[in-house]
């Protein structure tokens, strides 16, 4: 196996590759690091690379190697950590230029995870400012740039995870996702990203914030190794403000799960927002048409989310507020939306609309096992495309695209988008599923039944060969 297949190799076979002795730790992360070398200029996927940290790291993992058999699971995969998530020792930006001398000293419970799995982590990818953008753009780092057309977005904000993975620049990624932060980025690039239900994924050691909406997650090239990857990260912490008992059996068991027929709705109308435009309405008729196929129940209808969008909005401009960067050190549309924050007694009413609504979204599951909808309302968009616009426009736009996403995030149910194919502009198309609450299980066995019968990781942007 040459250098470019095993950097496009799914992280479980790697770590299989590594268990034989048959390729080694050092050897993976230096084919890694070598790749970051010569396409992280163009693509803008990390912020920060940590080669010292990972040589050594991976030195240790070698050596132990020829002394033990006794291995975690991913031992001496590589992996890439979201800059909007704290690592030792390591820069966190969390996009903003001002804090380019911001070194925590502890880990994020997610990495920690990370860790005791095995993994070695490569570097901090790119994300939009405070991660507030679905695209990856802050003022004073470059862009992160999708590698199936280095013109377009990868997303955000785990745009820059997306960018590595889709890249072959890490063999897996770790990402957040508070309104399609991890959905958005993996249908940008053609990737598996899944939105953990509420309480999956601990926050810990920090406190939790934006009424439960954001998420740790997994973004792979596998629905096998996001299942896995999010076994490793699942798992509730001392203290935590939200939990779920642990799956029975893993999620990564739950591909092998043979379905029965599903009850599965879809819809490519986002109320109030509007119709998904032709590329994204031909990728959940594709699915759709699959799903028949496949033997499963599939009806035309979804809940009503009209209600939704002005707390969600209240909610998110809160969460800029909270993040103790003065407002003069924002770009312009977070210091638009940082100036539009209204006052405790706002949010807290905020919220409580938010939960009215989610409930009755909740309820649209009780007959329903699956909903079907686009990740984004219309294909990514170019970089720069929106730069020249007011930050309400911007604002209005980003509401409109991102549509279908932030539902699932106010109502803590898990969602996971899969590839379907590509569009004219040799761009991924994509669909999300969206789950009962606590239900990973089912969508992770549902996506990776479609994921059989429509193959995808064969695929590899020509910018990464």
């Amino acid at each position: 196996m040459n250098e470019v297949d095993l950097a496009f190799t799914s992280a479980l076979e790697l770590a299989e590759l590594i268990r034989r002795r048959e390729v080694s730790p050092l050897e993976l992360v230096e084919i890694y690091l070598e790749r970051i070398g010569r396409l992280n200029p163009q693509l803008g996927s990390y912020f920060t690379v940590t080669a010292e940290l990972a040589i050594a790291d991976a030195k240790a993992k070698t050596e132990l190697l020829t002394t033990t058999s006794e291995l975690p699971p991913f031992f001496g995969v590589p992996i890439s950590i979201k800059d909007l998530t704290a690592v030792a020792g390591v820069t966190c930006t969390y996009g903003n230029p001002a804090l380019l001398n911001n070194i925590p000293n502890y880990d994020d419970g997610v990495v920690t995870r990370i860790k005791q799995a095995g993994f070695t982590i490569l570097g901090k990818t790119a994300t939009s400012e405070l991660g507030s953008f679905p695209y990856s753009e802050p003022m004073g780092f470059p862009p992160a740039r999708n590698p199936w057309n280095l013109e377009y977005t990868p997303g955000g904000s785990s745009g820059g995870a997306a960018a590595a993975v889709a890249g072959g620049l890490c063999a897996i990624a770790q990402g957040s996702d508070g309104g399609g932060s991890i959905r958005g980025p993996a249908a940008c690039c053609g990737l598996v990203g899944i939105k953990p239900s509420r309480g999956r994924v601990s926050k810990a050691p920090v406190g939790e914030r934006l009424a439960g909406i954001a998420v740790n997650g997994p973004i792979a090239r596998t629905v096998a190794d996001a299942a896995a990857l999010l076994d490793t990260i699942s798992g509730y912490t001392t203290g935590d403000p939200y939990w779920l008992p642990d799956p029975e059996p893993s999620f990564l068991a739950a591909t092998g799960t043979k379905l029965g027929a599903l009850q599965i709705a879809f819809d490519t109308n986002i109320s109030p927002l509007g119709e998904a435009d032709v590329n994204c309405q031909q990728a959940v008729r594709q699915t759709v048409e699959l799903l028949e196929q496949l033997g499963h129940q599939v009806e035309q209808k979804s809940p009503d989310f009209s209600g939704l969008v002005e707390p969600f909005q209240i909610v998110w401009q809160a969460g800029i507020a909270a993040s103790g960067l003065p407002v003069e050190a924002l770009q312009p549309v977070n210091r638009w939306l940082f100036t539009r924050t209204g006052s405790v007694a706002e949010y807290l009413k905020a919220v409580s609309q938010m939960q009215v609504v989610a409930r009755q979204i909740v309820a649209f599951f009780d007959t329903v096992d699956v909903l079907v909808l686009p990740v984004y309302l219309h294909s990514p968009i170019r970089v720069g495309e929106w730069a020249s616009l007011s930050p309400e426009e911007t604002f209005q736009n980003i509401i409109e695209w991102v549509a279908p996403c932030p539902p699932a995030n106010a109502t803590g149910q898990p969602a996971i988008a899969i590839p379907v194919g590509f569009d004219s502009n040799g761009l991924p198309m994509s669909v999300q599923l969206i789950g009962k609450p606590a239900a990973e299980a089912t969508l992770i066995s549902l996506a990776a039944q479609l994921e059989a019968a429509n193959p995808w990781i064969h695929h590899r942007p020509a910018f990464a060969i």
